[in-house]
């Protein structure tokens, strides 16, 4: 069942909220700020590599398809991208226990600890900009940010069990 497009305009509240948004994802996908934590971290990656290994210590093992499924790209460039992970040291191959003719990617110990390396970053430099919000304000915004995610999963979740993407869009989603 594809979900209705509304037909009164947005609230005021919800155009800024997707202004809000838009600017995060801007802010999230510039090649300088990903270049800065790179260097922070003492790490070489290039972005797609950080979204593969992102994906891969929240998810656990899995296979390549899954992981092109999860990401939202083709297969061919997860291929590409674990063979530069693995040649590097971040990622192992192993058969998969439910059916050994597949394999699946896993973290070795360089990539949890890259991985680990790349969010205490992260972390340290979103510490730093909200370090004048309380402590309740905080755990407001990761509230309301987890319901508003929940809720953009769950309807883009029923936009691809109809014919499509004519929900929140994928960029919005992949953004959080």
């Amino acid at each position: 069942m594809r979900t209705p497009v509304p037909r009164a305009p947005a609230s005021s509240d919800v155009i800024e909220i997707e202004r809000a948004l838009n600017r995060i994802s801007y802010l999230n996908s510039r090649v300088r700020q990903h270049d800065r934590l790179m260097a922070m971290a003492g790490l070489r990656l290039d972005r797609a590599a950080v979204a593969l290994l992102r994906q891969m210590a929240d998810s656990g093992p899995m296979r390549p398809g899954e992981l092109a499924a999860r990401l939202e790209v083709e297969a061919s460039h997860i291929t590409r991208q674990v063979q530069q992970l693995q040649r590097a040291g971040y990622v192992s191959r192993a058969p998969d226990p439910d059916d050994r003719r597949a394999q699946r990617i896993e973290l070795t110990p360089a990539g949890r600890d890259a991985i680990d390396r790349i969010r205490a970053t992260s972390s340290r430099g979103m510490q730093m900009a909200l370090a004048d919000w309380t402590p309740a304000e905080l755990q407001r915004l990761a509230t309301l940010f987890h319901g508003m995610v929940d809720d953009f999963l769950a309807h883009a979740t029923e936009d691809e069990e109809g014919d499509g993407r004519a929900g929140v869009p994928a960029a919005v989603v992949r953004t959080f």
